[in-house]
């Protein structure tokens, strides 16, 4: 499974550079407002020494990592809900990903105008939230239209699930996202096929100047206050940094420039791993001569279900998973002596995958 993630933010707050400098596609960037009409998609591969590790150990024709799709969605202005702006566009955009990466300002640049005439990380990340919930409202809105005659009726599950919609209506009337609300598993099932936009997980981007980037300043602290309630996750990242990073193709060259400014790892693997922790994403590898490959699955997955990720057929005519666990394949170097040594388990229909995983699935169609 690939994963999708949406970049949004107002104009000027750094959207555009950094996915350029994250994804070496190059949307046109300017400094004025919708600068990226057409949303642009980079694909980006998922760094994980493990598939250094194996690589060496098996000596495969080709290796495969897993992927991110990172997807520069049209800016967005006030009054996008009712169309206004590029407001449709945005909309149905942002109802195609996975995880919405929400990029903030949290620096100062009087050559960059910003549209609110100042730098207000809440304002900015509110403006977006407010025509995400109207849109989610709406949606709500129409569902309990249908829903209420049903209940009027006398139909009991109709009668709680026009409850749940009742009760998530109430929260965005608020002002809140949907993600905030503590919601039960009928709640969610109530709203399963409306796909609102305040539901999706969200990574927000604290985009801060180079002085900031390890000091941080109170634009983060205040953003970090205010999202603090919802199950989201907060990163800082220099967009400016990420952008002469981008340009770096030497891996030395790269570990140098982090150290100069005091960071362990680029803005994009900071990024992706809170993708994947936000997801509940963890990595599974198969391993042979041919091809060694990393895929993706949601945590607490079944051996049957990681195994139709790679084919459908996998699945469905399912019999065992052979696993093996990396440290093992470090020690032992073959399948072979893996197997003699009896790290080889052969697992069934109820083995839970773990992270890191080495697989081999065993099927009949």
């Amino acid at each position: 499974m690939g994963l999708r993630c949406g970049i949004v933010g107002l104009p000027n707050v750094g959207k555009s550079t950094l996915f350029n400098a994250i994804s070496s596609a190059k949307a046109e960037s300017a400094n004025y407002p919708f600068c990226t009409i057409e949303p642009n998609v980079g694909v980006v591969t998922v760094p994980d020494e493990r598939l250094q590790i194996l690589e060496e150990l098996v000596h495969p024709e080709r290796v495969l990592p897993t992927i991110i799709e990172f997807v520069d969605i049209a800016g967005l202005v006030k009054g996008a809900s009712k169309g206004e702006g590029l407001g449709n566009k945005f909309l149905a955009n942002i109802r195609e990903v996975d995880a919405i990466i929400h990029v903030v300002r949290c620096f100062d640049d009087p050559n960059i105008v910003h549209v609110a005439g100042g730098v207000d990380p809440v304002f900015d990340k509110d403006v977006i939230d407010t025509e995400l919930q109207l849109k989610d409202l709406e949606s709500i809105d129409k569902k309990i239209g249908k829903v209420e005659r049903t209940a009027k009726a006398g139909d009991a599950k109709a009668k709680k699930e026009l409850a749940s919609l009742q009760a998530f209506k109430a929260h965005l009337e608020s002002g809140k996202n949907a993600r905030s609300y503590t919601a039960s598993d009928e709640d969610l099932e109530a709203v399963e096929d409306l796909q609102l936009l305040t539901l999706k997980p969200v990574v927000y981007v604290a985009n801060v100047d180079e002085a900031s980037i390890n000091t941080g300043n109170q634009y983060i602290e205040a953003l970090k206050e205010h999202v603090k309630d919802e199950n989201a996750q907060v990163v800082v990242i220099s967009a400016a940094i990420e952008a002469q990073i981008a340009e770096l193709t030497d891996p030395e060259e790269k570990a140098m420039f982090l150290e100069e400014y005091g960071l362990k790892e680029s803005g994009l693997n900071q990024l992706i791993r809170a993708s994947y922790s936000l997801l509940n994403l963890i990595t599974y590898f198969t391993a042979g001569v041919k091809e060694v490959r990393a895929w993706t699955i949601q945590k607490g997955w079944k051996a049957p279900q990681a195994a139709g990720v790679i084919h459908s057929d996998f699945e469905k005519g399912f019999i065992r998973a052979e696993v093996i666990k990396l440290p093992d394949y470090q020690e032992y170097k073959t399948e072979t002596k893996i197997k003699e040594a009896g790290k080889m388990a052969v697992e069934g229909k109820e083995y839970v995958v773990q992270d890191g995983d080495i697989m081999h699935f065993r099927f009949n169609v």
